[in-house]
């Protein structure tokens, strides 16, 4: 069967935070578009956060262009209150997006005519311009230890998890020194034996996260994007911040981090010294990788990995804009991101 073709100006590749703004200011511009999403409902990686993960503890949550977030209860499940609140954002502002979809590659368009082509599953979309906004959920990074294929027990990463009870009086090894393991790691030694590895020792703050760190922690990533080099985590720039549940988690002495190891074993992970832990259970919480393998074709990727961005503009092509990628990752910084590169495209496509 032949898939159907259509023309547009601006192709948006995601309907997470950062797709939703930057859909809200290409309507506001009047350029054509459309808003393609692989997921089968609005919500974005919300739609996939462990059912615990309530709207208290979530790190940083802000309002959509032209849509206030009335927070209600802090204990809701940000799973279900966050892709309620999208829903009502594509139904307020007629978004129309086009789901499910999935993007198979985009390329240059074969009649040489300086468009792009976007090939979808079902179908194709030829574009003067693109605005990806796909995040990182769909990438969840395994790291490889030695031995890791041999382990009698169970192996997850973050993006699986559901929640403590099914780890009930079981030992669980938790990777990683990010905010999201700190979470797990409170609620899961609740039920169960644990043990936190990681590779730095983590830094703790008892100050207050205000926007003058947030805007230094954006400063150090943009600075590494715009040089060309994969973007760091933010926690690697702001450390983490003792909220109450993580206070708690300190007095009950869950927080006491052993560097990682060096091999896993059939039955748990191994140091060099000689030192072992026996565990059930392996909980990688080792962060997510952009989700990019669709710009392949482009050759965007510079040779130690990364793309060199000029604010969301990719240097290399500048009818490609990135949002919600290295300093627009967070949900502030997507709704920022989407208004910038609809202001450059406008500019761009603008008739001579």
């Amino acid at each position: 069967m032949t898939k159907r073709a259509y023309d547009v100006d601006v192709v948006v590749i995601g309907a997470g935070q950062a797709g939703l703004a930057a859909a809200y200011f290409l309507r506001r511009a009047g350029l054509r578009h459309v808003v393609l999403d692989d997921a089968d409902g609005p919500g974005g990686a919300w739609r996939h956060r462990w059912p615990t993960l309530r709207l208290g503890t979530v790190h940083g949550l802000h309002a959509l262009p032209g849509l206030p977030f009335d927070a209600p209860d802090p204990t809701r499940s940000a799973a279900e209150v966050v892709p309620a609140y999208f829903a009502e954002y594509e139904r307020r502002f007629d978004l129309r997006v086009r789901r499910p979809v999935r993007v198979t590659e985009v390329r240059d368009h074969p009649d040489g005519d300086g468009r792009l082509l976007v090939r979808g599953d079902a179908a194709d979309w030829a574009t003067r311009a693109l605005i990806n906004a796909t995040g990182t959920w769909s990438r969840p990074f395994w790291p490889y230890y030695p031995g890791q294929e041999t382990f009698r027990g169970r192996q997850l990463h973050t993006a699986d998890y559901r929640g403590p009870a099914e780890f009930a009086g079981r030992h669980v090894v938790i990777v990683g020194g990010g905010t999201s393991a700190v979470q797990l790691l409170a609620e899961i030694s609740e039920v169960a034996e644990t043990t936190w590895v990681t590779r730095r020792p983590p830094v703790f703050h008892e100050r207050e996260f205000t926007p003058e760190h947030g805007r230094a922690a954006v400063a150090l990533v943009d600075r590494a994007v715009r040089a060309g080099r994969p973007p760091e985590s933010v926690v690697s720039v702001t450390g983490l911040t003792l909220t109450a549940p993580v206070r708690e988690a300190r007095a009950r002495g869950v927080l006491n981090r052993l560097p990682i190891f060096d091999r896993i074993t059939p039955d748990g992970v191994a140091w060099r010294d000689g030192r072992t832990v026996r565990a059930d259970v392996i909980l990688w919480c080792t962060g997510f990788r952009a989700a990019l393998d669709h710009l392949a074709p482009l050759r965007l990727r510079g040779p130690g990995g990364g793309i060199t961005m000029d604010g969301t503009r990719v240097v290399a092509d500048p009818r490609v804009h990135l949002v919600g990628y290295g300093p627009s990752a967070s949900t502030v910084g997507a709704t920022r991101a989407g208004r910038a590169a609809v202001r450059e495209l406008r500019d761009l496509l603008a008739p001579a």
